[in-house]
């Protein structure tokens, strides 16, 4: 039987595995039929929201320098400004309060139990392998930036 390495799980891409742990809430949701019980609304707009205008704006940013989006690709340039001066991940943050906002939305523990899972994967997987992916394609600039910056907040 073959284990699954880092490498494996970045090939699936933050997106993909966001929709992976969203559809097992929703079956477990289902399965158990459990009742809708939002939480906090208001605290899912906003989240949802932020979550949403974090991403865009960091994805929008890569886009300027034209440098890869994927974790995979080769990085073309180190984006440190911006969004980027008070998170290194704003688009993995971004995604983690989309799917908060989602939790609070449904009130329900599939869904809160989803949403700190794919928290714990984005920064146990990815940044952690972009991480070193970034010091060596960037060395020394990457390694200030971090001494800077942190991962999430």
């Amino acid at each position: 039987m073959r284990t699954i390495n880092i490498g494996d799980l970045v090939e699936f891409r933050p997106p993909r595995i966001a929709m992976s742990f969203m559809l097992v809430a929703v079956a477990a949701h289902f399965m158990l039929a459990l009742p809708l019980h939002p939480t906090l609304p208001a605290a899912a707009a906003v989240a949802g929201l932020a979550g949403f205008t974090l991403m865009v704006r960091a994805w929008g940013l890569f886009k300027v320098v034209d440098t890869a989006i994927c974790p995979t690709a080769t990085s073309t340039s180190l984006v440190t400004h911006d969004v980027f001066s008070i998170s290194r991940n704003p688009m993995y943050l971004g995604m983690s309060l989309m799917f908060g906002a989602l939790a609070f939305a449904m009130g329900t523990a599939p869904f809160y139990v989803a949403a700190i899972g794919y928290a714990v994967v984005l920064d146990r997987v990815f940044c952690r392998y972009e991480e070193q992916k970034a010091l060596t394609e960037f060395g020394e600039e990457y390694a200030t930036y971090t001494r800077r910056v942190r991962r999430w907040l």
